[in-house]
């Protein structure tokens, strides 16, 4: 079994990026076979400055190493330092209809919140198709919010299938349940692009005083506080051990505890949590030379499984690069 998984690199990992997306791809190279990308060329179609992103790049890679990634175990690499992604994207696009780009809503959504419209942007689920069949993906672990994408390879694969022969086998994804939607400071969705993100290796003081500014209802301290949609417990519900969930929890329930309380139990929650894991990036941060041999490592595996499956759909297209 082959797990494929992706993440933009366009800043400091947060606890939205490791809950949706980085504790189940560290469960699943223990289950099979795992491709994990920083997709370095869809991060072109944001706002990254070109001078930023090898940074971006080497923070992002650092982070998820740093988070039990195993570089060992699983294929970790740079999206483009497999640059026969974009050939296959190409025979992708050859059979890909318009009206399915069209329908997309991540292009509508991208364009609504302000990003200027371009073919990158619009054309963004073909070059995630070709990550995802390059690879010879079985299972792409994806969230709710991102099944679309996943459902558009599949159409894709199935359209050139149709046109060339069984080249292509149909991914299946893999919907991560277990944490839905992770809340960031404002009470929407955590993501980079809201601002509103509580970063897993920000220097102590400053994650300390994001978590206190996270936005809270005007509830007396004396009363009990809503449960259901609060962030505080949406973040809490997420990590510590059962005892200590079912204690914040009985702690907004009964009332007693002002929301400053709350926020400092929070705060010490999640640096427990991530205790480990931000000793873990000191270590890593300083032996840079082991970073560049596993990056190196990463995409000589990736790039030769790219050549194997691209040998295949140039025969089928009748590409003779010999």
């Amino acid at each position: 079994m082959r797990y494929l998984s992706g993440i933009q690199p366009t800043g400091r990992l947060h606890l939205g990026n490791y809950f949706g997306m980085i504790r189940p791809a560290v469960e699943l190279q223990a289950k099979g076979e795992a491709y994990y990308f920083l997709a370095d060329y869809h991060a072109l179609t944001g706002a990254t400055e070109p001078g930023q992103l090898p940074g971006l790049v080497h923070e992002t890679y650092l982070d998820l190493i740093a988070c039990g990634v195993d570089p060992e175990r699983a294929v970790v690499f740079r999206q483009s330092a497999v640059p026969e992604v974009h050939e296959l994207a190409w025979y992708l696009s050859t059979v890909t209809p318009m009206g399915l780009l069209e329908r997309c809503h991540s292009y509508k959504d991208k364009v609504a919140r302000g990003l200027a419209p371009s073919h990158g942007l619009f054309a963004y689920p073909v070059l995630m198709a070709a990550d995802i069949l390059l690879y010879d993906a079985d299972r792409v672990p994806v969230g709710q919010d991102q099944k679309q994408h996943l459902e558009v390879a599949r159409d894709i694969a199935g359209k050139f299938n149709e046109r060339y022969g069984p080249v292509w086998k149909l991914p299946e994804s893999v919907i991560r349940e277990d944490a839905g939607v992770v809340l960031g400071v404002d009470g929407q969705k955590m993501s980079k692009s809201y601002g509103n993100t509580l970063e897993i290796f920000a220097p102590e003081k400053d994650l300390r005083k994001k978590i206190m500014g996270i936005k809270t209802d005007s509830t007396p301290i004396e009363a009990p506080k809503a449960v259901e949609g609060s962030v505080l417990w949406g973040l809490v519900r997420l990590m510590g051990t059962e005892a200590e969930r079912a204690e914040y929890r009985a702690k907004m329930e009964k009332g007693g505890t002002g929301y400053g309380d709350l926020k400092k139990i929070l705060a010490d929650l999640v640096l427990q949590e991530f205790c480990e894991m931000r000793k873990r990036r000191e270590e890593l941060e300083a032996d840079p030379a082991r970073l560049k041999r596993w990056m190196r490592q990463g995409a000589e595996k990736a790039r030769h499984t790219a050549d194997q499956v691209l040998a295949r759909v140039r025969s089928a297209v009748g590409i003779n690069k010999s």
